[in-house]
């Protein structure tokens, strides 16, 4: 690489790093170009992006960022996960690629929320709910009350409507006797 191209490179990775719910590096280690590929795509599906780096470029895109200093994690090889949309979703992504392929890639360190994730918390943070899952609980716990108060109301509604019924009822019998 050119020193603008190493440059346009920082650039862009210190654009995906601002952007990202969530960063997790991996390394990937033991995984051909066809395994990498199929990782790709499936965080592609989960809206998350999966970029290999050289580490001395990473430390420099981050380095003028306000992410943690996660420096001593970039050795060896590394694989930078960038969820896009959900932290959950990535994770979950490459959790489930893992365990189709041997347990690689391995989670080194993440990054969410300005915080350091170790890989047992990127594990737990893969089998949380996704945010669709969320939503549809939320939605199921309330429209248990609300249909209790739209039935409420309309047993309410029914009486007014038969106490209405009987005072006419009773003022046409009142007028009819007299």
């Amino acid at each position: 690489m050119t020193r603008e191209q190493k440059q346009e490179f920082i650039s862009d990775l210190q654009e995906r790093l601002a952007r990202a719910e969530a960063i997790y590096l991996t390394d990937f280690t033991g995984l051909d170009v066809q395994a990498m590929t199929s990782l790709r795509r499936q965080l592609k599906q989960s809206n998350g992006e999966y970029l290999v780096v050289k580490n001395r470029l990473l430390k420099r895109a981050m380095a003028d960022s306000e992410l943690p200093d996660i420096s001593s994690y970039l050795t060896g090889p590394t694989g930078v996960v960038f969820g896009l949309d959900s932290a959950v979703d990535a994770a979950k992504a490459v959790v489930d690629f893992a365990k189709e392929n041997g347990d690689r890639p391995v989670f080194k360190v993440g990054l969410m929320e300005s915080g350091v994730l170790g890989p047992e918390e990127i594990a737990a943070v893969s089998r949380l709910p996704s945010r669709e899952e969320l939503l549809s609980q939320v939605a199921g716990v309330l429209s248990g009350p609300l249909s209790s108060l739209v039935s409420a109301l309309g047993g309410k509604l029914q009486e007014m409507a038969g106490l209405a019924d009987a005072l006419r009822e009773q003022v046409e019998s009142q007028d009819e006797n007299s």
